[in-house]
C-alpha cells in the first residue's frame, strides 16, 4: 500500500533502537525524511546509516535525552516543517510501587507525560497551519491492563493518554491526528528488564521468567518491532486521517477486555 507520505519529515524519539527503530524504518521506507534521537550516540549513528543505506531518504541525528529542552529545540530546528511526530521514551525502571520516592516519581512523570506533551506543544501549531500532521505516543498496554512494577509508568502515560485525548479533538477538523501505541512484550532490550523483575519476584532463573511470559502471550510468542513499525506508519498515513484519539493495543491477544 502507497501510504501517502513520500517527501514528509518526521521526528522519532528514542529512536536509536527497539520499536522506536522501528518506527522510524518503516516510515523511511515510505519515504518520509527522518530525525532521528537517542541517548546513546553510537548507536544513533549507527542506525542512522542504516536507514540512508536502506531507503536513500534524508536522516539526520540529535543526541541527547528528549527531556532537555536543548535537544528538544535541536529536534524540531532540524525538522522545522515536521509533519509526523513519534512520542517514544524509555520507561522506568521495572519497580515495586513501595521503594518510589517523590523524586523517582517525578522522573517518570517527566520522561513519559510532560515530555511528551513539550513535544506535541512544540509541532502542533505549524502541522494545523499547514493542514496535515499525525502524532503517534509510544505508551504500553499496561494502560489497559496493570502490571506490577510498571506502576509509574502505568500512571504517567495514562496521564499523557487522557491529556493529549482532548487535544485530539481540538485540532481534528486541521488535518491533524494524534494516536496512542500499546506495545505489550516485544522483543526489545525492555523484555529482559521484564524477564529480571519477573524472575526476582517468583525467585525463578530469567530463561524460565521468559518462558512464562512467552507461554502467557496467547500468540505464543513475542512481538516483532517491524510488525509494530508497520502498525505505526499506518496511524502516519494519508489514509489513517479519520483515526484520532484512538489507543490502538498490539499484544499478540494478551489483554483478555472485550474493549
Amino acid at each position: 500500500m502507497d501510504l501517502g507520505l513520500n517527501g514528509r519529515t518526521a521526528i522519532v524519539c528514542a529512536s536509536s533502537h527497539g520499536l522506536g527503530r522501528a518506527c522510524a524504518t518503516e516510515l523511511a521506507r515510505a519515504g518520509v525524511a527522518v530525525v532521528l534521537n537517542g541517548r546513546d550516540s553510537a548507536a544513533l549513528e549507527e542506525t542512522a546509516a542504516a536507514i540512508r543505506a536502506e531507503t536513500g531518504v534524508s536522516v539526520k541525528t540529535v543526541a541527547g535525552d528528549v527531556a532537555d529542552s536543548a535537544v528538544q529545540e535541536a529536534l524540531v530546528a532540524a525538522a522545522p516543517t515536521c509533519d509526523i511526530l513519534i512520542n517514544n521514551n524509555g520507561g522506568p525502571p521495572l519497580r515495586d510501587f513501595r521503594q518510589l520516592d517523590a523524586a523517582a516519581i517525578h522522573a517518570g512523570l517527566n520522561a513519559n507525560m510532560v515530555t511528551p506533551i513539550e513535544m506535541v506543544q512544540r509541532v502542533i501549531d505549524g502541522m494545523t497551519a499547514r493542514g496535515f500532521g499525525r502524532i503517534v505516543c509510544i505508551t504500553s498496554s499496561s494502560v489497559k491492563s496493570p502490571t506490577a512494577g510498571l506502576d509509574l509508568s502505568s500512571g504517567a502515560r495514562v496521564g499523557l493518554t487522557g491529556f493529549l485525548a482532548g487535544v485530539a479533538r481540538q485540532v481534528a477538523a486541521s488535518g491533524v491526528t494524534i494516536n496512542f501505541l500499546l506495545p505489550g512484550l516485544f522483543a526489545t532490550r525492555r523484555l529482559e528488564g521484564v524477564n529480571r523483575f519477573a524472575a526476582d519476584a517468583a525467585g525463578i532463573t530469567p530463561d524460565e521468567a521468559e518462558r512464562r511470559n512467552r507461554e502467557r502471550v496467547p500468540a505464543r510468542r513475542f512481538g516483532d518491532p517491524a510488525e509494530f513499525g508497520a502498525a505505526c506508519a499506518f496511524l502516519c498515513s494519508a489514509q489513517a486521517g479519520y483515526i484520532t484519539g484512538q489507543s490502538l493495543l498490539i499484544d499478540g491477544g494478551s489483554y483478555t477486555g472485550i474493549m
